[in-house]
């Protein structure tokens, strides 16, 4: 029992990660307009975030410390507070998002406007942040997150077009009616929404968080290779559902109920009960990510005591950044903005700032001093350039694409 439930964190950091308010969406997007033809920049997604994520979780188990605690150290103020100001900002608009995420469940749920819902779930985040134990607070989102499943189950009593599916696979172009504009402005989305900063500084702060040592590199890696390839599971699940369900009527996504759809037509009420279960516990799971991750990130860099491990008046400036942030996407969402266009908002910044997370990442990975006969193997070192160079990509690329497709619409 104590094993399985090591894997909680990588869970929840997964369903955060790639099926948060944002993904819930952009997956639903991309499969009711493109089928299953971007299905590879998920998988692509998925090497890359589990990639990383051991080397970050590695360096946490074996250094004690936290990928962003070093990189000050490692690589020097100016640059560290580079990916400060970088991860901060995108991780506090996803915060935004996934706050907003919460209220817009809460209003297929219940009818009511996401207005009314926003002050109670900014609350309610806080609450949870602030009062309940780290371990308690993965396993019962992580768990809870696990609903989503039903995606899966709905693809199936939909009898989806598998002979389509497989030639999008093979024919991954733009179909007809679409260009290669907004098709490469969707993928960098995807590719973002797989690799976004605030994920690693979750989890390898939850790593230390959970006093991993060498002795859980397995448990580590169990968490990476387990809950991250789940994540892209349940993500392709959803495009593959809004494909079989909107694709062939041309119907675009841009709201949270269509993407609940095809589960309702495929499994009726109960499974739209249980969809909207899975959608409550991935949004107000990412908001508890990234509310943490902006805590992590600033008192990391300051020197602060940080961690919920810690005594709030011990770690009272963290606490205050968190609360802080929380306050702030609150607010924000009070002005009536979109959060699901904030969420596409960030994961175009996200792309932008990536190359300011993963480098450092790779850099401290290798370093002996911190990790001794533990650093990257060759074959990791080469994976990670690679990926280093398909992350510059997507950053040169992300705003011209937005700005070029006005964020995908044409």
């Amino acid at each position: 029992m104590k094993k399985g439930l090591a894997v909680t964190l990588g869970i929840l950091t997964a369903i955060g990660g790639f099926v948060d308010i944002g993904d819930l969406v952009a997956n639903a997007q991309s499969g009711a307009r493109f089928g299953l033809r971007q299905g590879w920049v998920v998988v692509v997604g998925v090497v890359g975030i589990c990639l990383f994520a051991e080397m970050a979780g590695r360096v946490a188990a074996v250094s004690h410390r936290p990928v962003f605690d070093l990189v000050r150290e490692r690589l020097g103020p100016r640059m560290a507070m580079a990916n400060l100001v970088g991860s901060y900002a995108v991780t506090l608009l996803t915060l935004t998002a996934e706050i907003g995420g919460v209220a817009l469940t809460l209003q297929l749920a219940t009818s009511l406007p996401h207005l009314l819902w926003v002050p109670l779930a900014g609350f309610a985040v806080w609450v949870v942040l602030w009062r309940v134990k780290f371990e308690l607070m993965e396993q019962i989102f992580g768990f809870a997150g696990l609903a989503l499943v039903v995606f899966v189950i709905a693809l199936f009593a939909l009898h989806p077009p598998w002979g389509s599916f497989a030639s999008d696979v093979v024919h991954s172009s733009p179909p007809d009616g679409e260009n290669w504009g907004t098709y490469g402005y969707m993928a960098v989305s995807l590719f973002a929404s797989a690799l976004t900063p605030y994920e690693v500084f979750f989890f390898s702060s939850g790593g230390v968080e959970e006093k991993w040592s060498p002795k859980d590199l397995a448990t580590e890696r169990t968490n990476t290779f387990v809950g991250f390839p789940l994540g892209g599971l349940l993500g392709l699940a959803i495009m593959a559902c809004a494909a079989t369900v909107f694709e062939p009527g041309g119907i675009q996504v841009d709201q949270l109920s269509q993407t609940a759809l095809p589960v309702a037509l495929g499994l009726g009420k109960i499974g739209l009960v249980v969809v909207m279960i899975g959608f409550f516990a991935a949004t107000f799971g990412a908001a508890l990510e990234t509310g943490l991750s902006t805590g992590y990130s600033v008192a990391q860099y300051f020197g602060w005591q940080w961690g919920k491990l810690v005594r709030p008046r011990q770690a009272a400036r963290f606490h205050t950044v968190v609360l802080v942030s929380v306050l702030l996407g609150t607010a924000l969402l009070l002005t009536t903005v979109d959060p699901v266009q904030i969420t596409e908002l960030s994961l175009v910044f996200s792309a932008v700032v990536l190359p300011l997370t993963y480098l450092p990442i790779l850099v401290v990975a290798n370093d002996r001093d911190y990790l001794g006969d533990k650093v990257n193997g060759r074959i990791t070192n080469v994976l990670g350039v690679i990926f280093l160079v398909i992350i510059l990509v997507a950053a040169v690329a992300a705003l011209p694409l937005m700005i070029f497709t006005g964020m995908g619409e044409s």
